[in-house]
């Protein structure tokens, strides 16, 4: 049955026996212009159908639209989700310099050293520290989330907010089969539970089920209009439609509603706002949000690393090594790694890039057959700058079994086309654009694509697509180099 819109005693929506279907148009609902779907019609529990929704066509205009990517920021959506559905357990004056994760790690362990039975508390300390975990980079959180998680389950099997938690840390751990099953079943015990659909949003995109993530997203918006998760949600699934205004707009709610007192939260969304700013093409107005940001979390690792891409697109290269030496004193990750690499190199340092080419690789390696992974840099890595074409495809491949978002097939697509596989990665690469997401780096690929399947005209539109998102992407003076070498003469200006 549909799901009503009628509020029980706790603030959530109840299931009655003659429910109504939820709005026709919700707030997830996209611009026309962009040739993209409404919002949802019906349930997808029961009988009714959901409505269609064609694919944007290939060659869609990108000049109202704008770059948008970034894996590493999005696939934390689920952990800011946990930090505003925990208790508020200090004001400011408690709190200190401690963030509110912290505080809340600290409130849940005084509980439990009174009451150790108390699985609720269990409960309270496993989302801190998965939070903690997003907050300092430092993933060692998450095994003590998993040990809080098992003594509240065995403390009170199959309490609710024991394996929602569970839930949570299988999505911060980029385990996204189990995580959706686990979150259809919790759905299933309690479908008015806002945050479980947002799990299963998640978990659905990474899998590449946008259909039935943007239903997932869309009803977290009719359940509860205007909610806080909702909004960072549907901010991460128009981020992949290629709607740069829609998921700005989104973000905007949400640092709106986000409470003073959390300050890595504020952060966080101030520095994924400069993220879509700066793959859009617009620097300046990237710099000016992460300035905002490490003014309120002073060397925020994220922060760093994204300024220091805003750098590297203002051709201020040694600013940018400055950054990334300083990002990788704390936790560093294969992904920050590249970045100081790809840094060095743009400064000249190739002997220094080389090295730490290198322990990029010797990082990423390490966590090939891990949930989390930096598989679709190393795949790119290898493809591109190692030259090894066979081992891009083969953990392209093997990637592909647990992922099917978009930058998963752009680089499947690559390493196909790097093995001289060009009808096939054209197949991966539409897969990709089908979407609808503009990305300069995703057309640049398509385009070379298209030139060694020996279509030029295809490949030329690509490319312009590709300079048109953003004139200053780490691709653009080979874009340009292919829309001139595929006939067009303007893009030499």
């Amino acid at each position: 049955m549909l799901i009503t819109a009628r509020a029980d005693a706790t603030g959530g929506i109840s299931t009655p026996e003659n429910p109504v279907a939820p709005p026709d148009q919700g707030l997830l609902a996209r611009s026309s212009k962009f040739n993209l779907p409404l919002g949802l019609k019906s349930s997808r529990q029961e009988a009714g159908g959901v409505r269609s929704s064609a694919p944007p066509p290939r060659f869609q205009s990108c000049e109202e639209k704008s770059s948008l990517t970034g894996t590493s920021m999005k696939t934390m959506v689920c952990v800011f989700i946990l930090a505003i559905s925990g208790p508020v357990v200090a004001d400011a004056s408690e709190a200190g310099s401690r963030s509110s994760a912290e505080v809340r790690i600290e409130a849940a362990q005084k509980v439990l050293q009174k009451q150790p039975n108390r699985y609720r508390a269990y409960n309270d300390l496993a989302l801190a520290l998965i939070r903690r975990a997003r907050e300092t980079g430092d993933n060692s959180y998450y095994q003590q989330a998993q040990v809080a998680i098992e003594s509240s389950l065995r403390i009170q099997p199959e309490n609710f907010e024991g394996e929602q938690a569970h839930a949570a840390l299988l999505l911060a751990e980029h385990r996204y089969r189990p995580a959706l099953e686990e979150a259809q079943a919790l759905n299933h015990r309690m479908p008015d539970a806002v945050l479980i659909w947002g799990y299963m949003a998640e978990a659905e995109a990474a899998l590449g089920d946008y259909k039935q993530a943007e239903e997932s997203a869309q009803w977290m918006m009719n359940l509860r209009p205007g909610n806080l998760p909702a909004y960072l949600t549907g901010a991460a699934l128009r981020q992949d439609w290629g709607d740069i205004d829609g998921a700005l707009d989104f973000l905007s709610k949400a640092l709106q509603q986000t409470p003073p007192l959390e300050t890595e939260e504020t952060t966080w969304i101030l520095t994924r706002m400069a993220q879509l700013h700066r793959q859009a093409g617009r620097a300046g107005a990237a710099d000016a949000l992460l300035d905002q940001a490490l003014k309120t979390i002073p060397d925020y690792y994220l922060s760093l690393e994204e300024l220091a891409e805003v750098r590297l697109a203002q051709h201020r290269c040694p600013e940018a090594v400055d950054l990334m030496e300083k990002r990788n004193r704390s936790f560093p990750s294969p992904s920050s790694y590249l970045l100081a690499a790809r840094a060095l190199e743009h400064a000249g340092r190739a002997g220094e890039a080389a090295t730490m080419y290198k322990e990029f690789e010797r990082e990423a390696r390490a966590q090939i057959a891990l949930p989390d992974n930096a598989n679709v840099q190393l795949i790119l890595y290898y493809a591109e700058h190692a030259r090894e074409p066979q081992e891009a495809l083969r953990i392209a491949r093997m990637e592909t079994e647990s992922r099917q978002d978009v930058w998963t097939l752009d680089a499947y697509a690559w390493a196909l086309y790097a093995n001289g596989q060009f009808a096939e990665a054209g197949q991966q690469i539409e897969k990709a654009l089908a979407v609808g997401t503009c990305d300069a780096v995703l057309f640049y690929h398509a385009g070379e694509i298209e030139v060694a399947s020996g279509k030029k005209v295809e490949a030329n539109r690509y490319f312009q697509q590709s300079l048109d998102i953003n004139p200053t992407s780490e691709v653009s003076e080979a874009a340009r180099r292919g829309a001139i070498q595929s006939g067009n003469l303007t893009a030499a200006r």
